[in-house]
């Protein structure tokens, strides 16, 4: 087994750029600690200029748990303990405000390491974040790729290796005309198309 700092060593590594996931198989490991992993919008069906939102939930086996994509502990920043989530650039939809972490995170101390406090999660847990769909967009169903996800798993005795992982979520753009964008997005999305 490794011990905690080997661990941390690998996620804090793996964390230091993002790259295009590798298409490889899985680690056996994954097989037994993830029991599903998937991305979906709420709702699936959206107007020109609607806000929806994308949910990525993972479901862990017992006795396994992650971590949260923004940590307040500053040594667990420091090293990197976290998920990530790369988000594709503006395009049919427009990815706005940050990433939201589950609620309720199980606040985990390692003194070995000098952290109070490290957000984790077991059992089932979603990621969310709003999306614009882009107002100039034609109807029809379409995918979006989510490049890539960087997922830190760990168990009672052992942290895994971080596993880069893209996933895809269908949204169907209903006829329009567009509807007015949310107020508070409009900035942001004005921001990003014009860098098209």
């Amino acid at each position: 087994m490794r011990s905690a700092l080997t661990a941390i060593a690998l996620i804090a590594s793996a964390a230091t750029a993002w790259s295009a996931p590798a298409e490889k198989p899985l680690p056996a490991w994954y097989a037994k600690a993830v029991k599903s992993f998937e991305a979906k919008f709420e709702p699936a069906e959206a107007k020109p200029g609607q806000t929806v939102t994308l949910k990525v939930t993972l479901a862990l086996a017992p006795g396994h748990y992650t971590y949260a994509v923004k940590q307040t502990d500053k040594v667990a920043l420091e090293l990197g303990i976290m998920n990530g989530i790369k988000y594709p650039e503006a395009g049919s939809v427009i990815f706005v405000g940050e990433t939201i972490d589950p609620p309720n995170p199980k606040l985990k101390a390692m003194p070995e390491l000098g952290i109070k406090s490290l957000k984790t999660y077991s059992g089932t847990l979603t990621y969310e974040r709003a999306v614009v769909v882009n107002p100039a967009q034609q109807p029809g169903e379409f995918a979006v790729k989510i490049p890539e996800v960087r997922l830190n798993i760990c168990n009672a005795n052992d942290c895994f290796p971080m596993q880069k992982l893209p996933l895809e979520a269908t949204l169907k753009v209903l006829a329009g005309p567009a509807v007015s964008i949310d107020e508070k997005y409009a900035d942001e999305v004005k921001k990003a198309l014009e860098k098209k």
